[in-house]
């Protein structure tokens, strides 16, 4: 494709330039300037008038006249068939002819024009090494220096710098196309502005390189730019689509040494560089040689690359590899919480397959995603995947930008771990729901509990208020109603005295026993006495009392020490009414002469024992029930104990009464002396 000027192989070429006959010039690196015209080369070197070897750039204007710009000499003009040195200043790298035929000079102390105007950073330029010249169609001058870009519009200088929007201040090379848009060149990528907006290119736009040295334009509109890695070849379209917001990248046809360059590396640091001949021909100065080649002569590669994946990695572990005559790769599975996966695909374009490009997606299945450029990488790592079914897409063009619109794919599965599978999220759910469900039923029974307690208790306490109403009635006021009637007889029997004393004697009597069942009364409603003690020291000394009274000896048979044990108001209350059943019928009906009490402690019930020496039961006591026996018996039942009466071991009768308790561990006990015979 690429043919080498056979003359100028492995030689380090500059600057290029034709003149108006055809002849085709270019400096020689440390050597001269050599021309060569219809198959002749003539060169030109000291004898030929060239004083200075290190020749930088070489210009043949439209008049005919061949400028030639060197290192420590200064400018050369070709007289005749030699070089004159016409003026001496230093370091000219740059020689440029505007549209109006003025011809500017760069060199490293400042801008020359042949109209005898001079700038350096005294009078404006950003810095005195001036490395490039362009001029648009509007006449402004534009200048690139090693320290930014200026414009010169008529007399007044302005200036461009990196915050800008240039890419670097180090300018390479300056190119104002015919749409009066200006091409700007740096170390690092390519810059575009069009009069009011800076865009710019790189690697990772597409370009090869950012280290640019010449660019150039040719009859189609692509643009050539020379890099430290090769000739690129872009369509000027898509540089404008992609500064417009059109495109996300520009497709770049990379050429080198396979292509037929000399070497990839083209020569930097001259004005005028490349160059276009009158029949088209494009002209490359590179290290080694100067490359030719016709647009004509290019012709684009129009196949589609096909696109395989080679071989697929999940942590590490090779999952299925590719060979060309297996079948290809359609889906692979990555077990729950294992991470990295590794995919390396490849493109089958034998003529140039350094210069494939891939594109590629992983997308969720159902779902898009923008295409993601690669380059030339061919193996790609991905992290850890949330779970779902991706596919993953990759495509891949040929080195003059054609690409394979179908591309290949991979299915990509990544497994739940097993807490995120649909069965445990409907099973905790469920759970959670179950939970929800149990905790609301809970609290309102709590509720509900709470409520029936509450009118459990009220209902108590009105039972309680009830009984004892009814115990004030029964005994207090049949008392007390006897006491006004006993008052009333002894004011009818006034003057019989005796019969006044007796009636005295009675309410005396009466009045004592109206105080003792007053006291039962309050002892039985005071809650302090809800303990085992106040039960039994209450009962022995009623029991003392009452058997005294009636003249019988008696025995109380308690344990010194009771546990301080809390019993219940009604257990309490029903236990007195049976024992006070059990001593009444010893002292009214047993005809007793001695008397027994004693209490039996056991770990989870206690039991009370009334025993007597009298005539002991009748036959069929439990029919007559004379005795209250059946009263106390539905007394203990209702507190959950029981009602036991049999004969005596002194031949009287023996009452036993159990009841339930519940001792608490590690509870207090309190003593009591007990009264015996």
């Amino acid at each position: 494709m690429f043919e080498v000027l056979e003359k100028s192989s492995g030689l380090p070429i500059k600057s290029v330039s034709e003149d108006k006959q055809g002849g085709l010039w270019f400096v020689i690196n440390n050597l001269g300037v050599d021309c060569w015209r219809n198959g002749a080369l003539k060169e030109y070197r000291k004898d030929e008038g060239i004083a200075d070897p290190y020749v930088q750039s070489v210009l043949a204007d439209r008049t005919g006249n061949v400028w030639v710009g060197t290192t420590e000499r200064g400018l050369f003009q070709l007289r005749g068939d030699s070089f004159t040195n016409v003026q001496s200043w230093p370091s000219i790298s740059v020689v440029h002819e505007d549209r109006k035929g003025l011809l500017w000079f760069g060199t490293g102390a400042g801008l020359e024009c042949s109209d005898s105007r001079r700038f350096s950073r005294t009078n404006g330029l950003c810095a005195d090494a001036v490395q490039s010249l362009a001029d648009d169609a509007t006449g402004n001058l534009w200048i690139g220096t090693s320290g930014g870009l200026n414009v010169l519009q008529g007399a007044r200088l302005g200036a461009f710098h990196k915050a800008n929007g240039l890419p670097s201040d180090d300018i390479s090379f300056l190119y104002a196309d015919d749409e009066n848009v200006l091409w700007v060149g740096t170390p690092n990528g390519l810059a575009r502005f069009d009069g009011a907006k800076w865009t710019h290119y790189s690697t990772e736009d597409g370009l090869i390189s950012n280290h640019l040295s010449y660019l150039t334009e040719d009859a189609e509109h692509y643009l050539w730019i020379g890099s430290n890695a090769g000739l690129m070849r872009i369509n000027k379209k898509e540089l404008n689509d992609f500064a417009r917001g059109v495109r996300k990248s520009v497709a770049c046809r990379p050429y080198g040494v396979a292509d037929g360059l000399p070497i990839s590396q083209c020569s930097a640091g001259s004005q005028p560089a490349a160059c276009v001949g009158r029949d088209g021909t494009l002209w490359f100065p590179t290290i080694k040689g100067v490359a030719s080649v016709h647009p004509r002569d290019i012709h684009p590669n129009t196949n589609q690359p096909p696109v395989r994946i080679q071989s697929v990695k999940v942590q590490g572990r090779l999952q299925n590899t590719n060979s060309l005559r297996a079948a290809p790769l359609v889906a692979v599975t990555i077990p729950p919480n294992e991470e990295g996966l590794e995919i390396e695909y490849t493109s089958l374009n034998l003529a140039a397959p350094e210069r494939a490009r891939f594109r590629y997606r992983m997308p969720l299945a159902g779902h898009e995603k923008p295409w993601l450029e690669a380059g030339n990488v061919r193996i790609l790592n991905f992290p850890r995947f949330p779970p779902g079914k991706y596919r993953f897409e990759v495509t891949a063009c040929n080195e003059d930008g054609v690409w394979n619109e179908t591309g290949t794919s991979l299915a990509v599965t990544v497994l739940p771990p097993f807490w995120r599978t649909p069965w445990f999220i409907t099973v905790t759910a469920l759970c959670l729901l179950g939970i929800i469900v149990g905790s609301v039923h809970y609290v309102s029974t709590q509720r509900l509990q709470r409520q029936v307690a509450v009118l459990r208790q009220q209902e108590a306490l009105e039972k309680e208020r009830a009984r004892i109403a009814r115990d004030l009635h029964d005994q207090l006021g049949a008392n007390l109603t006897q006491v006004a009637l006993l008052s009333e007889m002894v004011e009818t029997d006034k003057q019989l005295p005796e019969e006044v004393e007796g009636h005295a004697r009675q309410i005396s009597s009466t009045a004592l026993e109206t105080t003792r069942a007053l006291d039962e009364i309050v002892w039985t409603v005071n809650p302090s006495n809800d303990t085992l003690d106040g039960l039994v020291n209450y009962l022995c000394k009623y029991a003392q009392d009452y058997f005294a009274l009636a003249g019988l000896r008696y025995r109380l048979e308690v344990p010194s020490e009771l546990p301080a044990m809390p019993i219940s108001p009604e257990l309490r209350h029903n236990v007195f009414l049976a024992a006070k059943e059990a001593v009444n019928n010893v002292v009214k009906h047993a005809e007793a002469s001695a008397a027994w009490l004693r209490l039996r402690l056991e770990p989870d019930q206690f039991a009370l024992e009334i025993e007597d020496n009298g005539r002991g039961l009748e036959p069929g006591h439990e029919k007559k029930r004379r005795s209250g026996l059946g009263n106390m018996r539905k007394r203990m039942e209702d507190v959950g104990g029981s009602f036991e009466v049999t004969k005596g071991p002194e031949g009287g009768s023996l009452v036993r009464l159990i009841a339930p308790l519940r001792v608490t561990p590690g509870a207090k006990t309190s003593s009591s002396a007990r009264p015996a015979f």
